[in-house]
């Protein structure tokens, strides 16, 4: 076990605090070493490359999550003219060229997206003095590390002043600093459940990975198909969220067993095609206090494995049992935007 830190004294049970140093900011994306990156390559027999990334202007609206608006797109200006079908000529009548420059307002973990581990953090007594304090992974602390309105760091912040936001250590940077790129395995929940509502927990995973031959090995990116992209991408940006509310597998985050089974297996992070990876709600706790989100408190506050949303995955899960096929090389590196606690992602899945 890795011994304490100056940001904490003890670490939550089951965490990986420490293993991959003091001052880690990657979690388990360390197993990402060139030797499985090599394991990855070795996948790709038929040079076929799959998307894996819905339009950005899905889901549509803002049902799915009330924070999370659609991107709005508008031209730049210069001098109060917009940019869009601008003839140079205008500046030199010798010019022939159209230009067209736009810019984005974009919400980070609206559509396809990686979470970092600033996303979610957790009161836990890193000091061991009795009194909890808000921490994220590797005990990097809120107001501290991770600055939103108010905290006095911001003023020295690529973000400005006061208004802003920040994540000082733990920023989605990090994973494309260092680009995500490994072995995926796909499993394939939407063959064995289809289109109702499962929660899946540790039994009913281990008996889905049996039927289909389906291996996991420390270092490799779990990928979940569900289906539930595809629903998604059928409603055409008007989400029908009576029928998405009772739609596809979703885990089981209040399974201790499978909890421990991301634990004991290793694997380097989990990409799903649904929204939050897990149930959400919950089931209700057996006791509390407790987290609503307890996988993303599992994964990203103490394990330190990223986790993917709404990833489109249908193409590829297709071909593969088509091919007998459940491993491929797996590239999905997230925009490098300091500071952010969550990014879109284009994945590529070669096979």
């Amino acid at each position: 076990m890795a011994g304490p830190t100056p940001r904490w004294t003890h670490r939550p049970d089951g965490s990986t605090w420490g293993d991959f140093g003091p001052d880690d900011q990657l979690g388990r994306l360390n197993l990402l070493t060139p030797d499985r990156v090599r394991e990855a390559v070795a996948e790709v027999r038929e040079d076929l490359a799959f998307g894996l990334s819905l339009p950005l202007d899905f889901p549509g609206g803002a049902k799915l999550n009330a924070r999370r608006k659609p991107p709005v797109l508008r031209p730049t200006d210069l001098r109060g003219m917009p940019f869009m079908n601008v003839g140079l000529k205008q500046f030199d009548p010798r010019y022939t060229d159209v230009i067209c420059d736009d810019q984005v307002t974009l919400t980070l973990q609206y559509s396809t997206q990686w979470d970092s581990f600033a996303h979610v953090g957790a009161w836990f007594d890193a000091d061991g003095d009795g009194e909890p304090e808000k921490v994220y992974y590797n005990g990097y602390r809120a107001h501290e590390d991770v600055l939103g309105p108010g905290d006095l760091k911001l003023a020295a912040c690529p973000c400005g002043a006061d208004g802003g936001s920040y994540a000082l250590r733990l920023g989605i940077e990090n994973f494309a600093a260092r680009p995500i790129q490994g072995r995926g395995v796909l499993v394939d929940l939407h063959a064995h459940i289809g289109d109702r509502r499962e929660l899946v927990g540790h039994e009913r995973l281990m008996a889905i990975l049996a039927a289909d031959g389906v291996t996991v090995a420390p270092g490799d990116l779990l990928v979940l198909h569900t289906g539930f992209a595809g629903l998604v991408l059928g409603m055409n940006r008007d989400p029908d969220m009576a029928v998405l509310d009772n739609a596809c597998a979703v885990l089981d985050g209040r399974d201790p067993k499978l909890l421990q089974w991301i634990t004991d297996s290793g694997i380097a992070a989990i990409c799903t095609d649904n929204y939050a990876v897990e149930a959400f709600p919950a089931r209700e706790p057996e006791s509390t206090p407790t987290a609503a989100l307890p996988l993303h408190e599992h994964c990203l506050f103490k394990l330190g494995v990223p986790l993917g949303e709404l990833w489109w995955l249908g193409d590829l899960a297709a071909w593969l049992r088509a091919h007998g096929r459940h491993r491929f090389l797996l590239t999905a590196p997230p925009m490098r935007l300091p500071g952010a606690v969550g990014s879109p992602v284009t994945p590529v899945a070669t096979v």
